[in-house]
């Protein structure tokens, strides 16, 4: 069909006939529908989650249910569960793994990684405009008008593969960095229950040598007061008594402010009473063993795991800024009648001028954030080697001198024994027998707290290695 001339020399588009223009209008509607349908189908709900009223802690470590499926540790989640009769490390560890506060804020920034990743691997969506002129004047053969267009960025699509890939690699980088921070938490439990365990020895042999103490404090008093004592030889059982008082007064600050740091890392209530077991025997290492799993660092650490995925992300994220140099450039199509009723369609396409800009910031951005990333994994498996080499020296030299202590404190036990049966026979006086007293305590407190250094230290390097220690055999 043709155009129709009215007889002033315009050519104008042919009327329609009605029943076609009401279908036509009715499929258009029928495709804004499904249009609007299929966006509001890929809209979230909202649903509500309020903040808690108060405080909600487990009162003891036997309310909190171990999911080992949070246990990311391979070694840590084989172990068997067991808290009859105290919590040993491995319990301790696990509780902490599950229920540790800091860790679930941590799990919620992965999830919040995982969910930016999704998004950085969703295609760009397209551009739909739509505009409608309805003419002001009655001039006959007028129509109100519409444009219709369609675009999309090409930029946006040439860069989607990098941005997909550094979303998947920001999101893994997230879950090394939890992981790490599962092994921080996991060593901060281990430390504490070293530590406490250790507190309880010290407090145990302090208890004894102040009953010891104020035994004999007693019996001075009472030797005072019916004149067989002077008072020089009475003083040094106070002054020994006081000094153990006072060590325990001190310890009972350290043992309360650890009580407290534990029930915090296991999320438990301040209140909480949590039984701990274990021993203070360790077997010695097997040092060639251990120094062997230093070039497996960059394959076990997650830390280092992280810092080369988070690496490779911003070679991702170079790469799109080389790519985005490239003008800009975005192409639609579109569908448009005017005021006189002429239908038209068009491509437009729209390109950036890189005159002066040109993306040369964003690469230059992007380079030296590589080039820092570089420097910081060097440092970082430069550091894990040598904090491998430096604790190995330390517990050479705690292990040495422990076994002076043990050397000592069997000579200090045989003198002490003898002074004691001297000064019930009167034979030396109470000076020397505290002095010998005090230095076998000195003795016994030193022994545990080497011990304690020991066992703290292979905490460390179970940390640094990641995973058991490589042991001599028994």
């Amino acid at each position: 069909m043709g155009r129709r001339d009215d007889g002033d020399g315009a050519w104008r588009q042919p009327r329609l006939p009605w029943r076609l223009t009401v279908t036509t209008m009715t499929l258009r509607r029928r495709l804004a529908a499904s249009i609007l349908a299929a966006a509001l189908g890929g809209c979230a709900s909202y649903r509500a989650q309020p903040l808690p009223p108060a405080p909600d802690l487990p009162a003891e470590a036997a309310a909190i249910v171990v999911d080992r499926s949070l246990i990311a540790l391979p070694e840590l989640a084989a172990q068997p569960f067991d808290a009859r009769g105290g919590l040993g490390s491995d319990e301790v560890a696990m509780l902490a793994v599950v229920n540790n506060p800091e860790l679930r804020v941590a799990r919620a920034d992965a999830k919040v990684a995982h969910a930016q990743a999704f998004a950085a691997g969703v295609l760009p969506d397209p551009q739909l405009a739509l505009t409608r002129d309805v003419p002001r004047s009655s001039q006959p053969g007028t129509t109100s008008a519409f444009n219709l267009g369609l675009s999309e960025d090409i930029n946006a699509l040439l860069r989607h593969s990098f941005d997909r890939e550094t979303g998947r690699l920001d999101a893994r980088k997230t879950d090394l960095q939890l992981l790490w921070q599962e092994w921080q938490v996991v060593a901060r439990a281990r430390s504490l229950h070293v530590r406490l365990l250790a507190q309880q020895r010290l407090h145990d042999v302090l208890a004894a040598n102040q009953a010891l103490f104020a035994q004999r404090w007693q019996r001075a008093q009472a030797a005072l007061a019916e004149g067989l004592l002077t008072l020089d030889a009475v003083t040094p059982h106070l002054v020994a008594l006081q000094d153990i008082e006072r060590q325990l007064r001190d310890l009972e600050r350290q043992r309360n402010a650890n009580r407290h740091e534990l029930n915090a890392l296991l999320g438990l209530a301040p209140s909480a009473v949590v039984p701990l077991r274990g021993s203070t025997a360790l077997r010695a290492l097997d040092e060639p063993g251990l120094l062997a799993l230093l070039p497996q660092l960059p394959r076990r650490r997650p830390d280092l795991l992280a810092l080369q995925t988070g690496y490779r992300a911003e070679d991702q994220r170079l790469r799109a800024a080389i790519r985005s140099q490239f003008p800009t450039f975005t192409i639609g199509f579109t569908r448009a009648r005017d005021t006189a009723g002429l239908n038209t369609i068009g491509l437009g396409v729209t390109l950036g001028l890189p005159l002066f800009g040109g993306a040369r910031g964003p690469i230059a951005i992007e380079e030296a954030t590589r080039d820092r990333l570089y420097q910081d994994y060097r440092a970082r498996l430069d550091a894990a080697a040598g904090d491998v080499h430096r604790i190995l020296a330390e517990e050479r030299i705690n292990a040495a001198q422990l076994r002076d202590v043990n050397r000592a404190m069997a000579e200090l036990s045989q003198a002490a024994a003898k002074a004691d049966a001297a000064l019930r026979e009167r034979r030396i006086d109470a000076s020397a027998d505290v002095a010998l007293q005090a230095s076998l305590l000195a003795k016994q407190l030193e022994q545990i707290q080497l011990e304690q250094a020991i066992a703290l230290q292979r905490v460390a390097l179970q940390t640094l290695v990641g995973g058991a220690l490589p042991l001599e055999p028994e």
